[in-house]
């Protein structure tokens, strides 16, 4: 049902229709901001736990896959990782895609050696963009505030922008996160200027 391949040209296309691949946060990174913004912890991201949540959004949108594409390793691998996995899939089978390496090496796994993931599918409604430094990771292309809603009740716990300043981001900056760091992504991740209401 997967398929892990050197950085497929299919798998990136997709992911740079959704994405800006050279942004990083505290920039948008969505290229198109739909203003329905959750985020989680980014290991949370790379855990079977986390694979239903992402099958559901690629439902919502038809996708019959979720493609996932590591832009950035920490191991300083010139030829990124992508794959393609079945939403029939489990979560085991994700973790099977994510969890080990094919030479059995763990360190070379997707879940130690990537710094930066942008994931999606065929339609380009949805993604997710995880990045490791910040310790976070960030959802968009919800349907609409229930359907959000809903998600979040299900697969949860997620947080709106401001709740992520003062949880995930204030531990990865061991402290205070800077005030330009916070004001950036207030303004580009604030969901109420796009109609959205929190669900925190």
């Amino acid at each position: 049902m997967s398929e892990r391949l050197p950085e497929s040209s299919d798998v990136r296309a997709h992911c740079a229709s959704v994405f800006d691949l050279d942004a990083r946060l505290p920039e948008m990174v969505f290229r198109t901001n739909r203003g329905d913004t959750l985020f989680c912890e980014f290991d949370a991201l790379l855990t079977p736990d986390l694979w239903p949540a992402l099958c559901a959004m690629a439902q919502w949108h038809g996708d019959r896959h979720v493609e996932l594409l590591v832009l950035e390793a920490g191991d300083g691998t010139a030829l990124m990782p992508a794959l393609s996995l079945s939403v029939e899939a489990s979560g085991d089978d994700y973790w099977d895609a994510v969890g080990f390496a094919p030479d059995g090496d763990a360190l070379d796994s997707i879940t130690i050696m990537a710094n930066v993931v942008a994931v999606t599918g065929p339609s380009g409604m949805w993604g997710c963009w995880g990045e490791r430094d910040p310790e976070m990771a960030v959802f968009q292309g919800f349907p609409n505030a229930s359907a959000r809603d809903a998600w979040h009740a299900a697969f949860g716990p997620f947080l709106g922008v401001d709740e992520a300043l003062e949880s995930y981001l204030s531990l990865a900056f061991r402290g205070a996160v800077p005030d330009w760091y916070a004001a950036a992504m207030t303004t580009h991740y604030r969901d109420e200027a796009e109609g959205f209401e929190s669900s925190a």
